[in-house]
């Protein structure tokens, strides 16, 4: 047997454990849900009818969906760019002669490192209705005595706040990627820009981002990943149901409440998800013929 086909053997025998697990939690549970979405299931007596695509064209006219897909992309446009573009300076920034870098690098990281529940939950504290924030504003005289803001029932503010949870929690984990691209970049080409005059704003346009293009791609794909499938920061927030008045809910929420919620609509549950998955695909394929297209040029 010629060596290469013995190292081919070898490795295929490697990847075969997390081939197989991949098949069974991730290829067989994706036929089973595009079983699901062609069918009402109960989940009380297990009973399955097929009806076709009366739960796709059921979604055309759901306007909870309609709903929870205009707080999904609303969420995923704004927090998407905010946190690419934190991580992007922050990361400039640590990766510069400032002093006492390292502690910054630590302590910027630490919410990372805090459990989503917990953060929720802290933050759920911190603008309750007599939380730090009221008090805050208080003290400088932005609100009168006794009109505290009830954010966490706000139609106008909830969603923001998780939206702000969600970039503070996030961003130190793609400003460690970027920080780890900037300690490869050629040192030469800042020293050739200041040999040219180029100050820090232009080295900084002109040098650091187009060095980062690919890392931006990747930070950017797996942000909107993230956003989409947003989901237990919500649940906590909302207490499950989305409020309020629907101004939480998420797809991944919505999932959750058609497939275990009262309604008892797991098909059409399956369906949303399908939904989703096609639309992550899709978004993922063009991002990364995008980046394909850049390394040509």
């Amino acid at each position: 047997m010629k060596r290469k086909t013995r190292d081919m053997i070898q490795g295929y025998g490697f990847l075969l454990p997390s081939i197989i697990v991949s098949s069974v939690f991730l290829g067989i549970a994706t036929i089973f849900v595009i079983f699901l979405s062609f069918h009402r299931v109960n989940m009380i007596t297990g009973a399955r009818e097929f009806i076709g695509f009366e739960n796709y064209q059921r979604a055309l006219i759901d306007p909870l969906l309609h709903r929870a897909i205009r707080n999904t992309l609303t969420f995923s446009a704004v927090v998407v760019p905010i946190q690419t573009f934190i991580a992007l300076v922050v990361a400039a920034v640590l990766n510069s002669k400032i002093r006492f870098k390292k502690t910054f690098r630590s302590i910027v990281f630490l919410p990372t490192l805090t459990s989503s529940s917990a953060l929720t939950m802290i933050f759920m504290f911190m603008f309750s209705i007599r939380g730090p924030i009221n008090e805050l504003l208080l003290s400088f005289g932005f609100l009168a005595p006794g009109e505290n803001i009830n954010f966490l029932q706000s139609m106008q503010f909830a969603l923001p706040i998780i939206m702000v949870m969600n970039i503070w929690s996030t961003f130190p984990m793609y400003m460690t990627f970027y920080l780890a691209s900037l300690q490869e970049l050629p040192k030469s080409l800042y020293e050739a820009a200041s040999i040219d005059g180029a100050g820090e704003v232009k080295k900084f346009w002109h040098i650091t981002i187009p060095y980062l293009r690919p890392i931006t791609t990747y930070v950017i794909l797996t942000g909107i990943i993230g956003t989409l499938q947003m989901f237990d920061q919500a649940f906590i927030f909302s207490d499950g149901d989305g409020g309020p008045a629907n101004a939480t809910l998420t797809v991944t929420l919505l999932i959750y409440r058609y497939a275990f919620g009262p309604v008892n609509a797991m098909g059409y549950a399956a369906m949303i998800a399908i939904a989703l998955m096609v639309l992550i695909l899709t978004i993922t394929f063009i991002l990364n013929r995008l980046r394909k297209e850049e390394k040509i040029y």
